[in-house]
């Protein structure tokens, strides 16, 4: 037996066979080990309050697999395929594997730790402006850092070549031209990545900010380094440039505060007592759930030869809220005169002359 054993194993095909067969049994026993010990933590953490262990067991129990198997291709590759023409060709491909699966499990542990961070900011409040900020910032920054460890990643892969070492010896030699030619390319991509730096640290829009752009009302739905999307209120998705919110106007109703003041304009005719419709209008904001209680009024703002432009000025808490306020007064308005004074609404008068 003990020579059959030693004739196999100086036999390169049966060790190849051998090593693939306790390769295949071990990746085998270690998937399911694996896989008991994730259904047992899961079990655990499905048991706990808080959703972040959660979390992190969805997000590195595929890397923490990765990073096993590659041990094991390591292991039986410097025992029982040491002396295989394949050896140096399996190792490279190992270590690439394992410096992915490394670099996987570093984005995987960035990606975790601003999720933990983020799950402290309360969005939903009505006064959540520090929270969007720092939102925005977090959103930014950890695309830029995950961004930097996928290059340094695969830098790294390539340094495992000799021949890409020596290319890439032999193009510092011409770094200079390479960097301006490259620059020249690049221009429009590094100035994208430039303008989404500067707003996250500027933040002239956060993300849940309501703004006006290309005539479209929404409110900021991502925001990335390259792009940003805007989410109209229709549910379509406006997607700009970053650049765009650096180089045109566009108008942000929440900057500082979601507190905004809305219109409502009215055109009647010029015999409607004005005092009776400011009356009816407190009347109706007293117990509106919507008004914020700052401001409320109506004023004269126009007058033409038919009639006079009456401008109803109301305040809410945001803009859609405040939207839904005018819409609701306008409409009642619109039946109080009706109601109150009909006829009173622009009308054009003809006047006949009786002949004598």
């Amino acid at each position: 037996m003990k020579e059959w054993l030693e004739h196999t194993m100086k036999n390169e095909n049966y060790r190849l066979l051998i090593g693939l067969v306790l390769f295949l049994l071990s990746v085998l026993v270690l998937t399911l080990v694996h896989r008991f010990i994730t259904h047992h933590l899961k079990a655990r953490a499905l048991k706990t309050a808080t959703k972040v262990d959660d979390v992190i067991i969805d997000l590195l129990k595929v890397p923490i697999l990765w990073i096993g198997v590659g041990i094991l291709v390591n292991l039986f590759n410097e025992t029982i395929l040491k002396e295989s023409k394949y050896a140096n060709f399996i190792s490279d491909i190992n270590t690439i594997f394992l410096i992915i699966t490394v670099g996987w499990l570093l984005i995987k542990g960035v990606r975790l730790i601003f999720y933990i961070l983020r799950q402290r900011l309360d969005i939903q409040s009505e006064n959540n402006l520090v929270a969007r900020q720092n939102l925005t910032r977090m959103k930014i920054f950890e695309g830029i850092i995950v961004g930097l460890i996928t290059f340094l990643i695969v830098a790294i892969c390539l340094m495992t070549f000799e021949k890409v070492r020596a290319l890439g010896v032999s193009l510092l030699t011409s770094a200079g031209i390479a960097g301006i030619i490259v620059g020249l390319a690049a221009q429009k991509s590094i100035g994208a990545v430039l303008a989404g730096i500067q707003i996250a640290i500027t933040q002239p829009i956060r993300i849940d900010d309501v703004v006006v752009v290309e005539g479209e009302w929404g409110r900021i739905e991502e925001i990335t380094l390259t792009y940003v999307v805007v989410k109209i209120w229709d549910e379509r998705r406006l997607v700009l440039p970053v650049t765009y919110f650096m180089e045109k106007p566009f108008q942000n109703w929440t900057r500082s505060t979601s507190t905004i003041l809305g219109t409502v304009f009215l055109y009647v005719d010029y015999s409607l007592p004005v005092e009776a419709l400011r009356n009816k209008l407190t009347e109706l904001l007293q117990t509106h759930p919507k008004w914020d209680r700052r401001v409320a009024n109506i004023q004269v703002t126009d007058t033409k030869q038919n009639y006079k432009e009456l401008r109803v000025l109301l305040s809410g808490m945001n803009s859609s809220v405040n939207w839904d306020l005018r819409v609701d007064i306008r409409e009642k308005l619109i039946d109080y005169i009706n109601s109150e004074y009909p006829g009173s609404f622009v009308r054009t008068r003809l006047e006949t002359l009786d002949n004598k």
